[in-house]
């Protein structure tokens, strides 16, 4: 156990904010007391404020993901760049009747990733360890190869990459500008699907500079929303795009 108090220890904000899945969320939150600076986590800064920095910030985008497949069959989720399981981890261990596939390239990432997982009991998250244009290239079906047979595409450690249908939802956060960041997100939403990320204070400003690239990818009605993190806290910036 950490020696380290968090400011929000015990606080009845968890509780509210949270839901059935405190508990799940509290394991995670020594495992990254406890764990996450050594490993590269987390900020040394961070580890007294790990509820609010880290875990309500990323539970902000579960109302936006909840909204997005309240009509849908399949409510899938994928989450790009998961690192120490911002927000995938968090908005798993929130939406249990969601799937959700991390997709994170780095081995040292994937393998706290599936400790988390393992460690909390959640059943309902795959892990990936691909960069996004290998998972774009597994939903858009293999690419024809000689003699009509297609090519597969592939993870970083050379397993084919299963997946048949595209994403409801695409989440992430700090990952890339959306420059860069409509071409791995966008291309994985199934029509009608919606890119949920956690931005900074310039997230406005990042829809202006991408609107090509947004567009090109097919996304629509981009904006950005204020989301409340939990009573009496700073509100964070979610940047939200439809697929057309």
């Amino acid at each position: 156990m950490s020696d380290v108090h968090d400011e929000l220890d015990g606080s009845p904000i968890l509780e509210e904010v949270l839901g059935d899945a405190l508990d799940k969320l509290k394991v995670f939150h020594v495992k990254l007391a406890t764990e996450g600076e050594p490993r590269g986590l987390i900020g040394p800064r961070d580890v007294g404020i790990i509820w609010e920095r880290h875990i309500l910030n990323s539970a902000a985008i579960v109302p936006f993901v909840r909204e997005a497949t309240a009509k849908r069959q399949f409510k899938t989720v994928a989450d790009i760049g998961s690192g120490g399981g911002f927000p995938g981890i968090v908005a798993a261990a929130c939406l249990p009747d969601h799937r959700f596939t991390l997709v994170e390239p780095m081995e040292r990432r994937v393998e706290w990733l599936h400790e988390c997982v393992e460690e909390m009991g959640l059943e309902n998250v795959s892990i990936v360890r691909s960069r996004a244009d290998a998972v774009i290239d597994a939903v858009r079906g293999p690419k024809g190869g000689r003699k009509g047979r297609g090519v597969e595409a592939v993870d970083l450690d050379g397993n084919p990459i299963h997946m048949t249908h595209p994403f409801a939802v695409v989440t992430c956060r700090a990952v890339a500008p959306m420059t860069k960041l409509s071409g791995w997100t966008l291309p994985l939403l199934d029509k009608g699907g919606r890119l949920v990320a956690l931005k900074g204070r310039s997230a406005q400003d990042e829809i202006v500079k991408a609107a090509k690239e947004i567009s090109k990818n097919g996304g629509i009605h981009s904006r950005v929303v204020d989301a409340e993190v939990g009573p009496g806290l700073e509100s964070t910036h979610v940047l939200m795009v439809d697929k057309r």
